[in-house]
């Protein structure tokens, strides 16, 4: 092995020793995992609600269209 080939594997084990440190750290940052994953729940929360918000608004269009449409046939007639 040369030098050259020798030091290029001696950077390549530092970041690769960086990376695994990094997560490492990631791991063990018990505030940050609980921000992230209370930010996850609230954005689930959040999708939820505007689903529920939604669901009154699309059944009170369709009551709307369906009334409409028998009133439309029953003047037709």
């Amino acid at each position: 092995m040369t030098a050259e080939e020798l030091q290029q594997e001696i950077e390549q084990t530092r970041q690769q020793l960086g990376q695994t440190v990094d997560e490492l750290a990631a791991k063990t940052d018990v505030k940050a995992r609980a921000r992230a994953k209370a930010t996850e729940v609230s954005g689930r929360v959040r999708r939820s609600q505007l689903v529920q918000r939604r669901w009154p608004v699309a059944l009170a269009a369709g009551v709307l269209i369906a009334g409409s449409v028998a009133v439309w046939r029953w003047r037709k007639t």
